[in-house]
């Protein structure tokens, strides 16, 4: 069984790229446009050489904790309660009823 273990890695990384590669954006791929690094990943999967290549020299970049504001997070990327999120709160206040904008009732 474990002689099957190093081809089974090899297809779990192969696969991964691949799919990774193909739900990645067109504009936020790095050094060779999409279609490209596609047949690199498929023609040189079974060698390592594409799926490598794709995850450092192809995949974009992640930004750093706490460059992009989600709901829940807070500064530094540590998680927040959501009744402590003023973002949060902000949202919840956007998704009330429509009618209740503070010019009273309308009819």
């Amino acid at each position: 069984m474990l002689r099957y273990l190093p081809f089974l890695l090899i297809l779990a990384l192969w696969i991964y790229a691949f799919i990774d590669c193909l739900n990645t954006p067109e504009n936020e791929v790095r050094g060779l446009p999409k279609l490209a690094w596609v047949f690199i990943i498929l023609l040189f999967g079974e060698v390592l050489i594409g799926p490598v290549a794709w995850l450092f020299a192809g995949r974009p970049r992640r930004t750093a904790a706490g460059g992009g504001r989600a709901y829940g997070r807070g500064r530094g990327g540590q998680w927040v309660a959501p009744d402590d999120n003023p973002e949060f709160l902000k949202s919840l206040k956007k998704d009330e009823d429509p009618d209740q904008d503070g010019k009273g009732p309308k009819g």
